[in-house]
This record gives C-alpha cells, sequence and structure tokens, in this order.
C-alpha cells in the first residue's frame, strides 16, 4: 500500500504513540537518576580500630617506668634493656613465619626487649583491624616469653613536608596521630608494651626531602605524647633526633616538653669515623647522664677482630660505651633479608653479627 494513502486518523494515532513512549522513558531515566544505589555499609556503626583494649596477661610482666635518667621497675631498680628488632609483623605473616615459635627463637638470643617495626604501607594495605590482631598475637608470645615489646612507626624522611625516603614509608601527620591514638587505647594498661617509639628515623636526607626545624618536630613529638597520654598513662614515648636518629644534640637548648620519656639513637658504625667515641659522647652520650636513652636499632658487627689502628672493632666498643653510659639498646635485625642480618637462613643460622649479639645480650661481652 502507498503510505501516501493512509488515511489521516491512523498517522495522528502512531504520532501520539511515538511521543507518549518517548516521554515515558524520559520520566523513566528521570526516576532512575533520583534512586540511590543500594548500599549495605552502615557507617553510623562503626567503631574506631583499637577502641577494645588487649588485656590478656596485662599485668604479667612488672610495669616499667622512667625516674630521672633510668628505666625503673616497681621497687625502682633500675632496667637496662637488651633486646632486638624483628623484621614487619606484616612481611612475616606474608611469607609464613610468623608464629610463636619464631619469638622463641627470639627469646633463646636473650632477648628482653624486642622492637617490632610497623611499616605505614602495611599498616595501611593489611588494616588498623587486621594488623592489630597481629600485634595482639606478639604482645602475648611477648608476655609468655618475659620479654618486653617496643612498638616502632616505622617511617623515614620528614613529616613536616610529607616527603619520605622510599614509597614504604609513605605516611602524614593525620595518619601518625591516628596510629599513636589506636596504640595508645588499645595497649592502655598492658605492662608488656613498654615502649611507643614514636617515628623511625626524622630525616631530610641530605636536604632531599625538604627542611625541617627543631621546633617544628618538638611540636609534632609533644602532640603525638598528649594524644597517647590521654588513652594511655602508663606507656613510655620515645623520641628519635635528627640524621636519620643519631644527633640527639638539640636537647641541649630545647628538650621535648613531657616527662616521663626516653630519647632514641641510632649510632651505626658509619655515623662517625674513628676514634668513635668522643664524637658519640657530643652527639648523643651527653644526653644519658639526664634523660633515659635507647639505641634502638644500630647492628654489623662482623668486623675482624684485630681493628683498625690499635681500636677495639665496632661490635665491642659501641655495647662497652652504651652500658657504660645506662643506655638501652636494640640491635637490627632478626631477619634474613633486611640488613644488618642477624640470622642467615630461616632455619635461624647465626651469621658473626647474631652470634656476636647474642653473646652481648646475656652478658658476656665485656
Amino acid at each position: 500500500m502507498n503510505s501516501n494513502l493512509i488515511p489521516m486518523r491512523f498517522s495522528s494515532k502512531y504520532t501520539a504513540i511515538r511521543i507518549s513512549l518517548g516521554a515515558a522513558l524520559i520520566a523513566a531515566a528521570a526516576q532512575a537518576q533520583t534512586v540511590p544505589a543500594a548500599r549495605t555499609h552502615t557507617w553510623w556503626h562503626d567503631t574506631g580500630a583499637g577502641v577494645r583494649p588487649y588485656t590478656a596477661n596485662a599485668k604479667k610482666l612488672p610495669l616499667i617506668s622512667v625516674k630521672g635518667n633510668k628505666f625503673v621497675d616497681p621497687q625502682g631498680a633500675t632496667v637496662l634493656f637488651r633486646g632486638l628488632s624483628i623484621s614487619d609483623p606484616d612481611k612475616l605473616e606474608m611469607q609464613g613465619h610468623w608464629n610463636r615459635e619464631h619469638f622463641v627463637k627470639v627469646a633463646e638470643m636473650g632477648t628482653h626487649v624486642v622492637r617490632i617495626p610497623v611499616h605505614p604501607i602495611a599498616w595501611r594495605e593489611r588494616t588498623p583491624a587486621e594488623y592489630l590482631k597481629l600485634l595482639d598475637q606478639a604482645v602475648e608470645w611477648s608476655t609468655d616469653l618475659g620479654m618486653y615489646v617496643d612498638l616502632d612507626w616505622h617511617s623515614i624522611g620528614n613529616l613536616t613536608t610529607g616527603v619520605f625516603q622510599d614509597p614504604m614509608y609513605d605516611t602524614s601527620l593525620q595518619e601518625t596521630y591516628e596510629f599513636w591514638r589506636i596504640m595508645a587505647r588499645h595497649f592502655a594498661g598492658h605492662n608488656t608494651v613498654a615502649f611507643f617509639e614514636l617515628f623511625n628515623e626524622p630525616t631530610t636526607f641530605r636536604n632531599q626531602l625538604g627542611p625541617v626545624s627543631w621546633d617544628d618536630w618538638k611540636k609534632i613529638n609533644e602532640n603525638i605524647i598528649a594524644i597517647i597520654r590521654a588513652n594511655n598513662a602508663k606507656a613510655i614515648p620515645l623520641v628519635a633526633g635528627f640524621d636519620w636518629a643519631y644527633d640527639l644534640t638539640p636537647l641541649i637548648l630545647s628538650p621535648i616538653a613531657a616527662e616521663g620519656i626516653g630519647y632514641v639513637v641510632h649510632p651505626y658504625a658509619n655515623k662517625r669515623q674513628r676514634p668513635w667515641e668522643p664524637k658519640w659522647e657530643e652527639d648523643f652520650g651527653f644526653a644519658a647522664a639526664t634523660y633515659p636513652v635507647v639505641a634502638t636499632e644500630f647492628g654489623g658487627f662482623s668486623e675482624p677482630a684485630a681493628g683498625v689502628a690499635g681500636q677495639v672493632p665496632y661490635g665491642p666498643s659501641i655495647i662497652k660505651y652504651l652500658e657504660s653510659k645506662g643506655i638501652s639498646w636494640m640491635v637490627w635485625c632478626f631477619d634474613p633479608e633486611w640488613g644488618p642480618t642477624l640470622i642467615s637462613d630461616w632455619n635461624y643460622t647465626l651469621n658473626a653479627s647474631g652470634e656476636f649479639a647474642k653473646q652481648a645480650m646475656h652478658g658476656a661481652v665485656q
């Protein structure tokens, strides 16, 4: 049939249908845009990570506190800590070595305090709630084996500029503050968690990470300490100096405005040339006369016993110096990959540094 012969009444009818269908489709599309997608996350029921404190065997170990320039037990006796760092719990768990037996091997070294480094990237990727499960296990195993814990926010860089040495250390002021609020709440009243090491190694990396003043760094640490103390009055904050946690000379003029804290030093052999002792005294040792000081990271003790130019090798030199000043210490690292290492493999074979550290922890180094 010739379309031109279609009666007018049919043509109008079809046009009306098309208009009606178009209007319906437009209305349906508009309605679809106004209806929100289905959601199941009831965010108003969320609670913060760490709100529920970890209390298992919380009082099994004696409470450690600060008295003058010393760490003391409840009877007031001075405690000099000897210990070591393990690697990040997230790394250990991913590699299949996160278990009580690992902590048994740590204890067999003679360890009195175990340093646990928490890298910001691992904290985020595992999520705080899941990472706390690892830390609870660490505290449980350490308590059972009679070892105290130093929790270390293991970043390297400049918190004031937000620029860091490597991606694994990337964090922020907000994340750092929140991390310590979580730790303080979660381990409030637990004697095993004696130390909160606020930031591993502050550095400008030879100005590559931007400038930072001691006043800025001082204020950041005072803020963290205030957050911790509002949630946990008993743990001991440990504050690091500049130059990758080596230089404590700013304390001479401007110490941290907080009581009951300690200071951190990382006295690796390459920080200064021999003879070491005069520079150690100038750079950090002087502080031990006034404040508790802890060498929370150093190592590499495989130097030949003969020494150089009549000097005692690094291992005996640094241990003798630290203990003569009453400085507690923790060596790096009980892992075959993160150097300077203490073990050669996951059979826990001690290398030369590990053998030396074990002797030193048992008090056999003079």
